[in-house]
């Protein structure tokens, strides 16, 4: 059998992808080793611009269970240290509450119903290359079997056999020295501060909800989950060993929040449907694959980077590989790739695991025991009283931060950044960019009032949609360009503040449209 993309893993990120390359016109096939989804509680919610790209990919409300769109979150954590956002004139940190196992059950049934095909208790066994497709070993429940496809994506996670196969390096750092025990659990009513949702413990202030609290002996972090059971977590350094093959138990989990609170909390087993966690997790793993790509095999998602969990970016960077990769990948498998761009998904999204990599482990550093790290923080928490550190720290976090290089010297501001969210009203009436880019195709949104640039596309309007009007951003201030073009991914590869754009605007405009979408047909 020959395809144009097989995906190995069908978790959040090859659902993902997967999705993005039916709505690019290619349908994937997802060879996935477990029999079904786990149904196991891992990830708690998303965190970052993950959050409004699921928005403008039509996700968001049904995760969210909300029709109105994303609001940045008040509040957050750096290291167990609180961010407060409120007062931040532009919050890029957005959060949305979701387990794991729903993300994965929406992105599957969007996913098939674009015509994705999965193949559950399917396991890559083997692969090799030629100069022209990739063929893969797979074993099923009736016996191993060959495929051939154009591509191969791992996005199995971080013991990708893809990666392994490939002979791609996963260089990094282990380390073994924590523990981390996590549960859903109930609680006493009368231990729950009714202001804030916190916890009222003897001797101790209110320990507030969803931040962590850091102590000399460890981390202890209290998650009442909006319809779910509340969530407590527990972090220790060289505490006492425990053999890792024995499962978790209560009575173990509430014995560490004792030696890291130094007082007892009544723990039970939760109440309401599951699924409910209750894990203990023995060191952790950094690590940076050497490579995202080995001709036609690519990675994504925790098969190219793994990293410490604190801070919740995991997710927000996964599925952005995704999104980046999707429509590069699509455009290849069309024929009117330019030359460079698959590569460009590597150049543009490994710089960003490498961020991510970076402020977790210095968020790890900052959670450590010992003096001198308590000292550290005293100073860290002064930095967090000035805003504009705030503010750095935040975009890093969400990935606002992220500039891509667009080949466009002397261009606007906004070039290489995220687009952002604008409301507009056109001929058919007022509607949001987020409602605009559900399609994951190219778009130039003209603002100039007269729709004077639409012309350009002539030659690029079988890849490229347009719309015209006039818009504000969500701020009821200004738009910040008179038109912007999108990437799929919606990063903005060209954009102008004229009201009336001149020749040398329309010249980088379709020097940028050939840059990424190839040549006029």
């Amino acid at each position: 059998m020959r395809c144009d993309v097989v995906i190995v893993g069908a978790g959040p990120n090859g659902l993902m992808l997967a999705g993005e390359l039916c709505l690019a016109g290619v349908r994937p096939l997802l060879l996935e080793r477990l029999p079904g989804r786990t149904g196991e509680s891992r990830a708690n919610g998303l965190v970052g611009q993950v959050v409004r790209m699921l928005d403008r990919r039509g996700v968001y409300e049904a995760l969210a269970g909300d029709r109105r769109p994303p609001q940045p979150a008040p509040f957050f954590v750096f290291g167990a240290l609180p961010l407060d956002l409120g007062s931040l004139a532009d919050n890029p940190l957005y959060a949305l509450p979701v387990p794991q196992h729903r993300v994965e059950e929406v992105l599957e049934e969007r996913a098939v119903a674009l015509g994705a095909e999965i193949r559950r208790g399917h396991e890559l066994t083997a692969l090799s290359q030629d100069t022209d497709s990739v063929t893969v070993t797979v074993l099923g429940p009736d016996g191993p079997y060959q495929l051939r496809a154009r591509y191969l994506v791992g996005a199995d996670g971080g013991h990708s056999v893809t990666r392994k196969l490939s002979g791609i390096g996963f260089p990094g750092v282990t380390r073994d020295n924590s523990v981390s025990r996590s549960a859903h659990v109930s609680v006493p009513a009368g231990v729950v501060d009714p202001e804030t949702g916190g916890l009222r413990l003897p001797g101790q202030d209110v320990i507030p909800p969803f931040l962590h609290h850091r102590t000399d002996r460890g981390l202890f972090a209290f998650a009442p989950l909006p319809s779910r059971a509340p969530l407590v977590n527990t972090t220790e350094w060289d505490s006492p060993t425990t053999d890792s093959q024995t499962p978790l138990t209560f009575d173990e989990l509430r014995e560490s929040v004792r030696r890291v609170l130094g007082v007892d909390l009544s723990l039970g087993p939760p109440e309401g449907p599951g699924p409910h966690l209750l894990r203990r997790l023995t060191g952790g793993n950094t690590r940076l694959a050497e490579r995202f790509r080995d001709r036609r095999v690519l990675l994504l998602g925790d098969a190219a980077h793994v990293h410490a969990a604190i801070g919740g970016p995991g997710l927000n960077l996964g599925l952005q590989d995704a999104v980046n990769l999707g429509w590069k990948l699509a455009a290849e498998i069309h024929g009117w790739a330019p030359p460079g761009l698959l590569d460009s998904y590597e150049a543009e999204r490994r710089p960003a695991a490498r961020r991510v990599v970076t402020h977790t482990q210095a968020q790890a550093a900052l959670t450590a025991p010992g003096p001198d790290v308590t000292a550290l923080r005293e100073l860290f928490g002064e930095l967090l009283t000035d805003q504009r550190n705030v503010q750095h720290i935040a975009a890093m976090m969400s990935g606002a931060d992220l500039c891509y290089d667009m080949g466009v010297n002397g261009a606007h501001p906004l070039v290489g950044r995220w687009a952002p969210d604008l409301e507009l009203t056109t001929v058919d009436g007022p509607t949001r960019l987020a409602e605009l880019t559900r399609t994951a195709r190219p778009l130039l949104v003209d603002l100039t009032g007269d729709a004077s640039l639409v012309g350009e596309l002539s030659g690029w309007d079988d890849r490229v949609d347009a719309v015209a009007g006039t818009a504000q951003d969500t701020g009821n201030t200004p738009a910040p360009a008179s038109a912007l073009l999108l990437r799929p991914d919606c990063y903005v590869a060209w954009a102008t503040s004229s009201a009336h754009p001149d020749q040398n605007d329309r010249k980088t405009l379709r020097t940028a449209l050939t840059r990424w979408f190839g040549p006029a047909s």
